[in-house]
């Protein structure tokens, strides 16, 4: 068991005072301390409500990742960079990423723990070694902590920005522009499967970076997220009324889809949290999105020459703001 401390700095309630440090959810902020690995000045404290003042010493433990197989899986799983405290992996569509109760299917943690792979535990048994998050259907890279150092130090820059992907997708119809794509997101009020554009939701923001256009009037874009809210990147194209090929939740049915979601996220980047370097790691796409866009598109993006993040050059002054 790893143990950290910090001296508290403000006022306020013990859960929003360590998930601020620490860079998590207040509900895994929640859980450490119900299972009494949270002290204030030495003294075990079980309860989040629990009022800190300036200058109080507040200790934190995570327990260690269990190792053993749960569900049966027999899925292959490209690893595109592994250290002893981080592992990129290319995430295949259709592929869940964490256990949940209404999740019958083997998942990606499943997988990682059939590997024997060391994972941290800071955001809870269910969610070992998890960072960020990629939808079930959504390909490419994910990033993962060996350890509950790394697991810290990364949750902070998904918090300030320093780490961050740019995402491929191919949608139905040309945007008109390179656009930027500011408008807030939470749970849709009609259908609890969906999110939507809705005022007083959380802050999202979106850039939209034409690349080619297809011979059947669709257009591969690039996307890169300034936010992290749920299903973000379909949401806001479904706000200028654009979809992604696949999307069976967001798109109309009148739509011709294909058979998964064409949406692939591409370049992950951060900063090291031992070293301190930038390290960029790409997922090559898988085969079918491969397919369907050397058929379609003049581009290759399947070589070293293309540079996803130079289509984000001068956003301020070449995009246009929604």
């Amino acid at each position: 068991m790893r143990s950290s401390s910090f001296i508290s700095k403000d006022s306020g309630r013990l859960d929003k005072v360590l998930s601020l440090h620490i860079g998590v959810s207040r509900n895994q902020v929640e859980k450490l301390i119900k299972d009494g690995l949270v002290s204030v000045d030495s003294k075990v404290v079980t309860k989040p409500s629990f009022k800190v003042s300036p200058n109080l010493n507040i200790e934190y433990s995570f327990k260690e990742a269990p190792k053993e197989e749960h569900k049966e899986i027999d899925i292959e799983i490209e690893t595109l960079y592994e250290d002893e405290d981080i592992l990129v992996i290319n995430k295949p569509s259709s592929l869940v990423v964490h256990p949940a109760p209404s999740v019958k299917e083997p998942t990606l943690v499943d997988w990682l723990r059939k590997q024997n792979i060391r994972l941290s535990t800071i955001s809870g048994e269910e969610r070992n070694g998890i960072v960020h998050r990629l939808d079930k259907d959504t390909s490419g890279a994910l990033l993962i902590a060996k350890s509950n150092f790394a697991h810290e130090a990364l949750s902070k820059q998904l918090q300030d920005r320093s780490m961050g992907r740019y995402y491929l997708a191919v949608i139905n119809y040309p945007l008109k522009d390179n656009i930027v794509i500011n408008k807030p997101i939470a749970r849709n009020p009609k259908n609890r499967l969906k999110m939507a554009i809705v005022d007083g939701g959380k802050e999202a923001k979106t850039a939209f970076a034409k690349i080619d256009e297809g011979t059947n009037r669709s257009e591969l874009i690039a996307a890169k997220l300034f936010s992290g809210r749920t299903h973000q990147i379909r949401v806001h194209l479904g706000s200028i009324n654009r979809y992604i090929l696949g999307d069976m939740l967001y798109a109309p049915q009148s739509i011709k889809h294909t058979h998964r979601i064409f949406l692939h996220a591409y370049l992950l980047y951060f900063i090291h949290p031992r070293s301190n370097r930038l390290v960029e790691v790409k997922a090559p796409l898988f085969s079918d999105m491969q397919e369907y866009i050397d058929n379609n598109f003049t581009k290759g993006i399947d070589d070293e020459s293309f540079k996803i993040n130079e289509y984000f050059k001068d956003i301020d002054s070449n995009f246009t703001a929604i």
